[in-house]
């Protein structure tokens, strides 16, 4: 057997450059950065490092640090954070538990370092884990394209690579995931498993399996009787066999190729598979499905929240996040709007001890629970706070919006409408702002921010939809401007805004005062306007102001 063994061993990432920002991206595990800046998230990684302070200090000089055990504020955590940053370590990553994140950003500034923030509830081990593979991953990301935990997509995107169809298998020979790009020769042994997930014989009791979870890297497999030969990879984080991947053999010309890309996937494998078995996806769209019943199908909305455990004795308010950018179907965009997902959620856990999010349509919505009249200023703060954090996941403007507070969980849906009319009015004026990435700042408010512009849009299209619009005086100027090439309609705009003062329209519009009456005089005639009735001027500003509203938000 061709083990090739004077290829196989570690990918050489002597050359390879990991950022820190590569790291949090690629562990994907709700971590709050307590201070982004440019300089630490391009930090060099080397490394990941479990701190005991109780043991002889060691060098961090790039490392991850993971204080295990240790609060903010204790003389503990002061003092790894000094000696972190005197060794150039890359980051520390703790639990607040309880800590506010003021006090973790101010102790990150106060050190000049990057101080990484995740959940109470977070699993050291697991975190240990996706560190230690990030590291790895990140410095031979050849599959980056790919959402990570989706076996699938990663099975296809091997496939391709290597030019030989693939399989995904854990250690019990369950089928995590196959390829199924077109005109990859396969045999029977392939289709039988693919077909049942499941390897015929348990990996534990198979000579094939055994040797490839002993080989130190990408093995070829002969094939017996009319099985086709075949490329496996044991995958492995951190030391803990993950399972392992097989590609049937692309042919003698294409082997060596296929075992070489096969060897740099092996970190990224391991991290897809970290995430895949997290079960994270299953559990995102279950509370997808349960969020989006809260918020659209009152009827079995109590069910619902039921379900999902939530405490609403206080009342609810939806917010909702989104990202400005012109195109949304960018692999780029995609993951972008995950990582926002990611952001919401630990952001709202860290604030209410508790989080309800999920992604639905392309739109972050979360689920704030409200305590007394204090509640908006503390809804106004957490999207703020989130606002604050965009630029770490995006180069783009976050956008969000908290819609009202619904008393009982049955009144979701109206505060959902609220959040989506406001985060629609902010998207509207962002676009606007800005025309390329970078250009304008996070966009934050609650639904009583703009009430009066969002109200006048309704009444504008009440207007529009009741037919009231129709051959009135505004829809004869406008159509006489079209026709003469004339600009009625801008000077009685400025007569509006100006409330008839003729000094302010001829300054507002640069000409003569006696220009300005001249217009105006014309204007009234022409139209038989009668500016002096306070109904006609009502009724004139009201088709200004919701026509032009409207044309900001289209």
């Amino acid at each position: 057997m061709d083990t090739k063994e004077g290829r196989h061993g570690e990918p050489d990432l002597q050359t390879a450059v990991v950022r820190l920002s590569d790291c949090i991206q690629l562990m994907q595990a709700d971590l709050v950065h307590a201070n982004p800046t440019p300089d630490n998230l391009g930090h060099p990684v080397s490394d990941v490092l479990m701190y005991d302070p109780m043991d002889e200090w060691t060098s961090v000089d790039g490392r991850i640090v993971l204080a295990v055990g240790l609060m903010c504020g204790s003389p503990d955590f002061d003092q790894l954070l000094h000696r972190a940053s005197n060794s150039n370590a890359a980051a520390v990553i703790v639990k607040a538990h309880g800590a506010p994140l003021e006090e973790l950003r101010s102790a990150a500034i106060r050190y000049d370092l990057a101080v990484l923030i995740a959940p109470d509830a977070a699993d050291w081990t697991r975190l240990v884990a996706l560190a230690r593979a990030s590291v790895m991953g990140a410095a031979v990301d050849s599959v980056s394209g790919v959402r990570l935990g989706d076996l699938y997509a990663f099975a296809n995107a091997a496939a391709s690579i290597t030019n030989g169809a693939a399989s995904i298998v854990d250690p019990l020979g369950r089928i995590l995931g196959y390829s199924t790009l077109p005109g990859q020769p396969i045999d029977e042994l392939r289709r039988v498993t693919t077909l049942s997930l499941q390897e015929i014989k348990p990996p534990a009791f198979d000579a094939d399996f055994k040797t490839v979870y002993a080989s130190g890297g990408a093995v070829l497999i002969p094939g017996i009787d009319d099985e086709m030969p075949r490329l496996a990879l044991a995958v492995r984080a951190s030391g803990e066999l993950l399972g392992s991947i097989w590609i049937i053999d692309p042919g003698e010309d294409k082997r060596e190729a296929a075992l070489e890309a096969l060897d740099r996937m092996a970190p990224l494998a391991g991290l897809h598979m970290l995430h895949a078995r997290s079960a994270s996806d299953f559990g995102e769209r279950r509370n997808g499905d349960l969020i989006r019943t809260l918020m659209e199908d009152p009827g079995h909305a109590p069910f619902a929240a039921a379900q999902l455990g939530l405490e609403s004795s206080g009342g609810l308010a939806v917010a909702a996040f989104s990202i400005v950018r012109a195109e949304t179907g960018s692999l780029e965009s995609v993951r972008e709007i995950h990582r926002l997902l990611h952001l919401v959620t630990t952001v709202c856990n860290v604030q209410f001890n508790s989080s309800h999010s999920a992604l639905i349509d392309s739109v972050v919505y979360a689920l704030l629970p409200s305590d007394g009249a204090a509640s908006r200023a503390i809804h106004r703060r957490v999207v703020q706070e989130i606002g604050t954090y965009g630029h770490t996941i995006s180069s783009y403007p976050l956008i969000a919006a908290v819609g009202g507070i619904a008393a009982r969980v049955e009144e979701l849906p109206g505060s959902r409408a609220e959040a989506v009319q406001t985060l629609q009015y902010l998207l509207h004026q962002q676009s606007t702002k800005r025309g390329a990435a970078g250009g304008a700042a996070p966009s934050v408010g609650l639904f009583e921010d703009y009430r009066i512009p969002l109200n006048l849009l309704k009444i504008g299209a009440f207007i529009s939809e009741s037919g009231f619009a129709e051959l009135d005086d505004i829809a004869k100027i406008q159509a006489y401007d079209s026709e003469q090439q004339t600009d009625y309609l801008d000077t009685l705009r400025a007569y509006m805004a100006s409330n008839g003062n003729i000094s302010a329209m001829a300054a507002s519009l640069h000409v003569h005062n006696n220009t300005v009456r001249y217009r105006i005089s014309r204007l009234a005639k022409d139209f038989d306007l009668d500016l002096d009735d306070p109904q006609k001027r009502l009724w004139l500003w009201l088709r200004l102001t919701t026509m032009d509203l409207a044309v900001e938000v289209e």
